[in-house]
């Protein structure tokens, strides 16, 4: 009895605490806005315009603790698991307060946003004439229209950071980023039509202006653009192409109609065209410039110094420190005074590196004592970029802006400073992420004195509910009454269910329901076949039929599949429940909407970046270590390969079919006793074939052909071909790279993966390779335990040293 009351009076709460958003809702239109109307901040899920088709809203969107902003987003990607997309922000850079402030459509026919002190936030008042209605359209375009239907203003005239098809840009518009992930205000990066009438990407920092695409060291024409046109127009189609007046063109992977896309300037200062997957709800890059993101100026600040490790990290130089520990673009301020005698002052080489720009003067052929003197002799030069290609390029650097390292970088940088200063000559880099500066203090705004307009509502509100409360009442205790005999019932059927938070039995109905009648299959190995399917609360699960299991015994599997659903780890595929009906035996794991490492890495038109690369090997590694060592039974996977590695919507891996050996031998004792072979040629350790207990180290063996393939793009079965010196042979993938490592100076740039282009950090990438070459040694007490193989690639990453060199 105490439990129906229980859930009687829990019912009477979720009535009640939703009843006034019903009731408000009931008010309001959501198709259009007319004159003397207005949205209110205080219900941001109501007071929300749609457009015919649902693709838009546009409403008071959270920025902030305590502030909002009038905006756009696409209405589809608004989830549990999705932040909504946010496309136009009418005030992104002076939010409003939670309470008491509104968008009013005002009597004179223009639009104001109204903070809770009465301060016009923003407003429409160049209009024209006055507007009768406001409407979101399906493109995306909120419209203010007068009498006859003309529109008086819209929103595709003042874009933020982002173009939808059908908005021009035109000479006097500009996306302007926003300033980091989840901080919308405005950036220091922009897209417009400079003066020379060609369409470029803009740096505007604290301290400095530049442009930095199309490169700029290359003429208009060299770029591909023309500056004779007078109508500085551009356009995004339908069908997913740009056009531009001058003449920069480029199409959508997805090209064609039906597709949902944007373009926009993103804040790590590079554009992007995104297409909206509609099964996964993301969205997905489908054109970006061919810009290096470390190109993009102002990502590390003045004096900051931009690498790949394996994603744009940052670092200051020797001598100097961050000037903001919480965001990068703020760049690094020398822990010296900056000295003008040049007789205290030296110099400190940072190898392959540059400073982009700000050159006091250039010196071609010139001897570096040359041009350390002309630095030296040089109050305002703080430092020299040198090039020994031959010529003897010299660079005095006036401001150490756009900071770039790497080994595809020439030049050597050396910075000045005082002589009495002295270094270890060896400094680690910094691994804060330069791409995202999110520790951003989060905007805030203080309530208004005086009663907000919403509380007025408070009284007829109240009324209403008080009015409904005994009858509320009644209906619980009823409903929850039938309820309690429904789930009496439904335990006995179906025994056990939960056995933690999110995992349950299911019926082989719901499983098939959920599938389609396993219509939808997505992979299929040895173990069974996988299908796609959606649960009843919405969540895309693959649903995996096993095969070949001995169905004897229910109450063992059972046992053992519990034991595997509670297994939890970040880098391994959540396992929600299983079904055990009859000879049927199902298990449902989460979906990854990236699919298998192995169609990511060997199918053609995909390529993972050397920052996706390092993560799998990486994150593939803990899983393995936590499976071998740290969870409550010690489970071997027997089956890793790419096929069983799974990428979710940040490439982030997730190991799949772990404890399925534990399944298909759970007749034996020991784990290390199996009945039959496991795994799959080209990744199985030697002691399957030489019938030699089985311990750990055939998972350590199967990772580290795992990882080669993962950085030569290679497949290991079967003979590969391999290019060496313009010709093609055929050898088998590990003996050729031990040859590489053996007679090669250039081993790492040889054995990478030439999709890579050279963006890597060559020191990871040869502790990585090496790291794999142990792994797969033919005698199994060679190989390391994937703990220390954690540890090995850890190290590798957080301590990327570079030896800096003092010049007097």
């Amino acid at each position: 009895m105490r439990s129906t009351k229980s859930v009687a009076f829990t019912l009477f709460l979720v009535i009640v605490t939703s009843l006034p958003f019903i009731l408000n809702a009931s008010f309001w239109s959501l198709s259009a806005l007319y004159r003397g109307g207005y949205l209110s901040v205080e219900r941001p899920s109501v007071d929300v315009l749609v457009s015919e088709k649902g693709t838009f809203k546009a409403g008071f969107y959270q920025v902030g603790e305590n502030a909002f902003s009038f905006a756009i987003w696409y209405a589809e990607t608004e989830t549990l698991n999705h932040p909504a997309t946010v496309v136009w922000m009418a005030n992104r850079d002076r939010p409003v307060n939670r309470r008491a402030s509104r968008l009013s459509f005002r009597r004179r026919g223009d639009l104001a946003l109204v903070d809770a002190d009465r301060t016009v936030m923003w407003t429409t008042t160049n209009t024209d004439s006055a507007g009768e209605v406001l409407e979101l359209r399906e493109t995306g375009n909120l419209v203010l229209l007068d009498g006859e239907r003309k529109v008086v203003w819209q929103s595709f005239d003042q874009p933020t950071d982002t173009l939808l098809p059908g908005q021009p840009l035109t000479r006097s518009m500009r996306l302007v980023s926003k300033k980091a992930e989840g901080i919308y205000n405005s950036g220091y990066y922009s897209v417009h039509f400079n003066d020379d009438n060609v369409l470029s990407f803009i740096y505007d920092g604290p301290n400095t202006s530049s442009l930095y695409w199309p490169p700029p060291e290359n003429t208009v024409w060299e770029n591909g653009r023309t500056r004779y046109n007078g109508s500085r127009y551009a356009i995004l189609d339908d069908m997913g192409k740009f056009n531009s007046s001058d003449w920069l063109q480029f199409k959508a992977l997805d090209f064609g109609l039906g597709v949902k896309r944007r373009l926009t300037m993103d804040f790590d200062g590079i554009l992007r065209l995104y297409s909206l997957n509609e099964r996964t709800k993301d969205w997905e890059v489908t054109w970006m410039p061919e810009i290096a993101r470390c190109r993009a100026h102002g990502l590390c600040g003045e004096n900051g110094i931009c690498f790949y490790q394996p994603k744009p990290t940052c670092t200051c130089p020797p001598g100097f420190q961050m000037k903001d520990p919480a965001d990068w673009t703020q760049g690094c301020k020398p822990e010296f005074e900056i000295v003008c005698n040049k007789t205290e002052v030296k110099f400190i080489k940072i190898p392959n590196t540059d400073f982009y720009g700000n050159d006091l003067n250039y010196q071609p052929k010139v001897s570096f004592e040359a041009c350390k003197n002309i630095c030296i002799n040089d109050c305002n030069c703080r430092g020299f970029s040198y090039k020994m290609d031959g010529e003897g390029k010299c660079f005095p650097k006036g401001l150490l802006l756009t900071g770039q390292s790497g080994p595809h970088y020439l030049n050597d940088m050396y910075v000045k400073i005082p002589i009495q200063m002295n270094f270890s000559g060896i400094f680690g880099h910094s691994n804060l992420d330069c791409s995202k500066v999110s520790l951003y203090k989060i905007l805030d705004r203080a309530y208004a004195v005086g009663q907000a307009w919403g509380d007025y509502l408070k009284y007829p509100i109240g009324f209403v509910i008080a009015f409904g409360v005994a009858e509320l009442i009644c209906v619980a205790f009823g409903w929850a009454y039938m309820h309690k005999k429904t789930v009496h019932l439904h335990n006995l059927n179906q025994g056990y269910v939960a056995v933690s938070v999110g995992f349950k039995r299911f019926t082989f109905k719901e499983l098939k329901k959920a599938t389609k009648n396993f219509s939808d299959e997505i992979g299929r190995g040895g173990s069974g076949v996988v299908y796609k399917g959606v649960l009843e609360d919405k969540r895309v699960v693959a649903v995996k039929e096993l095969e070949g299991l001995n169905h004897g015994s229910e109450a063992q599997f059972w046992s053992e599949v519990s034991t595997i659903g509670r297994i939890n780890h970040m880098n391994l595929v959540t396992m929600f429940g299983f079904c055990a009906e009859k000879q049927k035996r199902l298990l449902v794991y989460e979906y990854l909407k990236n699919g298998s490492l192995e169609k990511n890495l060997f199918s053609n038109g995909t390529t993972l970046t050397w920052e996706n690369r390092l993560n799998i090997a990486l994150g593939t590694a803990k899983a393995l270590a936590y499976l071998h060592e740290e969870c409550l039974e010690w489970v071997l996977h027997c089956d890793v390969k790419p096929q069983n590695v799974l990428l979710d919507r940040d490439f982030q891996p997730k190991v799949a079919d772990f404890g399925l050996s534990k399944l298909f031998d759970r007749g034996g004792n020991n784990i290390s006793e199996f009945s039959r072979v496991r795994g799959t040629r080209g990744y199985m350790a030697p002691e399957w074939i030489l019938n030699q207990p089985i311990t750990s180290k055939v998972d350590v063996y199967s990772y580290g052909i795992l990882v080669l393939e993962l950085v030569t793009g290679r497949n290991s079965i079967g003979s590969q071909q391999i290019f060496e010196n313009g010709e093609i042979g055929n050898k088998q993938l590990i003996p050729w790279i031990r040859e590489m490592v053996r007679t090669n100076q250039n081993w790492v740039e040889e054995i990478a993966d030439p999709q890579l282009y050279g963006m890597f950090e060559n020191s990871i990438m040869g502790t990585l390779i090496k790291v794999a070459l142990q792994c797969v040694e033919e005698e199994r007490d060679l190989r390391p335990n994937m703990s220390q193989v954690v540890n090995s690639i850890t190290s590798a990453c957080l301590v990327d040293e570079v030896v800096y060199e003092e010049i007097e």
